[in-house]
């Protein structure tokens, strides 16, 4: 008989406890893997079982507010980033805690954005998190100890005079001021190549006035021409030091003007006084300058390419484009960046001089493409404009728009004194929520929002010491139908597979397995799972806030787990809460 050597004998042993199926499997970070698919090959719980979910294990985090974070999972703990930018890690299999980390955040900082951040990022031993008072800090994994922390950016809120104007304003003498421009950061960061990669949010002025409807979202935006916000970026900095390695301005240091294009890139009319731009552009050298072009979402990375992926936000100020004539690059538009160096390769510009708060706000997802005949490299958005976007992703040629997957009323018209209503509105389309996408199906799924907006051109009346102030408001309207919408989408025709409509508008993002299901949560608190093939509800789950983030499963011990945070969001007036909520399969 043939002898082995005790070692691999025990090593042979110890594979065999441990057989294929029953191996852990991580969610490492923002998007699964870099592709940002969210489409996960775990199939344990399937359209034949999801009906035995039950609850495994519940964590309350103590802090009841905007809770938009896409947990991580990897060497059996999960991370957690809290509103406000605390962090716990906890127990994957027990939901105990770890560790946590109170984040202590500057004083009387302006929050841009609310107290919602999309998650962290975990890699060489530590766990990175951008802030909402615009830093980036580095915590020791396994304690929750301080490593490093950086200041991204300043506050760069908006000029007083402004605010001071607005609010001595008639129409809006009792609104209250919820939100200015402050900068701060919501993306999740990614980790590639010994380098953090964060982009800051808030540059594109805007106030957001307080509703005085109880319950319900914030109200109008309200939008000045004139010399407000500042320019945005994404960054790249060292792991271990939080040195600035790269950084990559959202507004294009030369021809910030662009084309003066017309129409959309696709050719839809955008109603521009093409005459009177090109005349001002003289008045307004420094328009660039407040450019606006906040990076919202969590770059895609192809790292065969070497090449990532990411959306821009509005232009600066918001909605009135008088005091920016022309394009206004690079806001609204995806973009695609050198990930070594963080120079430019391409851009693709949605909503040339946007004026409606169309920015990309979803993150980009890459997949392989079978376009005339042979497979192309693709990268796929999904617009807050309402149309699903695929470009070869090393040349930026845009390969297929899909039908609508939310209504077009009025778009890209002006605003009127009666009010104009428009739809897609200013929430979206989709808004920042994450999609899914089945490579092998060739099918996105996107969870969007029906809400209708009214477009207003409003007037300041002079007096005797001040001239008349124009402006424009963008409001949600409260007193009309509005729901979400949940679409499978086909890649390879670009149309709608088939759509479900929920109660109320939908954010958070959803998951996608091999079980062949999409799991998705509504304002309302509801948790769901449905087929994936049909748009068939197959089960569902009560929870006490909104659940409006993005959820994840992963596996341990041969035991598949899903987990979603569920603790709504205010600019939608969902019910806010402070619970973690993870799922596995009961008997």
């Amino acid at each position: 008989m043939m002898r082995f050597p005790s070692c691999l004998l025990a090593l042979v042993g110890s594979l065999a406890l441990v057989p294929a199926w029953a191996a852990d499997i991580d969610w490492p970070t923002y998007g699964l893997d870099h592709s940002n698919r969210r489409y996960a090959a775990i199939d344990q719980i399937n359209t034949g079982n999801v009906a035995r979910l039950v609850r495994a294990w519940t964590y309350r985090s103590g802090v009841k507010a905007t809770f938009q974070a896409t947990p991580i999972m990897v060497d059996r703990t999960i991370f957690l980033s809290l509103p406000f930018n605390h962090v716990v890690a906890l127990d994957a299999v027990t939901g105990k805690e770890l560790w946590r980390y109170e984040h202590a955040r500057k004083k009387d900082y302006p929050l841009c954005c609310g107290p919602g951040n999309r998650g962290v990022a975990v890699a060489d031993g530590k766990v990175f998190m951008g802030t909402v008072d615009a830093r980036l800090v580095a915590l020791d994994a396994r304690t929750g100890k301080l490593l490093w922390d950086i200041e991204v950016a300043d506050a760069g809120s908006a000029p007083a005079e402004s605010v001071n104007t607005l609010t001595d304003s008639d129409p809006l003498r009792k609104a209250s001021i919820a939100g200015t421009s402050g900068v701060g950061i919501a993306m999740a960061p990614v980790v590639y190549k010994g380098k953090v990669l964060i982009g800051v949010t808030g540059v594109g002025y805007g106030l957001h006035l307080d509703s005085d409807r109880d319950g319900a979202p914030l109200g109008a935006v309200v939008g000045f021409a004139g010399n407000y916000g500042r320019s945005g970026f994404l960054a790249a900095f060292d792991v271990n030091t939080g040195r600035r390695v790269w950084q990559f301005d959202t507004i294009a240091p030369v021809n910030w003007e662009g084309e003066f294009r017309a129409t959309t890139p696709d050719g839809m009319p955008l109603h521009r006084d093409i005459a009177r731009e090109r005349a001002d552009l003289a008045k307004y050298p420094d328009a660039a300058r407040y450019g606006g072009g906040s990076a919202w979402s969590t770059p895609a990375i192809d790292a065969r390419h070497g090449l990532l992926y990411f959306g821009t936000g509005n232009p600066s100020p918001q909605m009135d484009g008088t005091s920016r004539p022309g394009d206004n690059l690079y806001s609204v538009s995806l973009v695609c960046l050198d990930v070594d160096t963080g120079k430019i390769r391409w851009h693709y510009q949605q909503v040339p001089h946007d004026q409606w708060g169309y920015d990309v706000a979803s993150p980009a997802v890459l997949f392989d493409y079978p376009h005339q005949g042979r497979m192309v490299p693709a990268v796929g958005q999904a617009a807050k404009i309402g149309w699903y976007y695929i470009h070869n992703r090393l040349t930026g040629e845009l390969l297929r728009k899909s039908d609508e997957f939310v209504e077009h009323r009025n778009t890209f018209t002006r605003p009127t004194p009666e009010g104009q209503v428009i739809l897609p509105g200013v929430l979206g389309g989709i808004n920042w929520s994450p999609t899914s996408v089945d490579e092998a199906r060739l099918t996105a799924y996107v969870p969007a929002i029906h809400w209708p907006v009214k477009y207003t051109k409003q007037l300041i009346p002079a007096t005797a010491s001040k001239p008349a102030v124009e402006y424009t408001t963008l409001e949600p309207l409260m007193d009309v139908p509005r729901w979400g919408v949940l679409s499978a989408i086909d890649l390879a025709s670009g149309r709608i597979k088939w759509q479900k409509r929920t109660e109320q508008p939908l954010v958070g993002g959803l998951l996608a397995t091999a079980g062949n299901l999409i799991f998705m949560g509504e304002g309302s608190g509801r948790f769901n799972a449905y087929d994936a093939a049909k748009g068939e509800l197959l089960w569902s789950d009560q929870l006490d806030a909104g659940v409006n983030a993005p959820p994840i499963t992963y596996q341990i011990d041969g035991v598949q787990y899903v987990a979603v945070a569920a603790g709504g969001n205010q600019i939608f007036g969902y019910k806010t809460g402070d619970r973690f909520q993870v799922y596995r399969l009961g008997k």
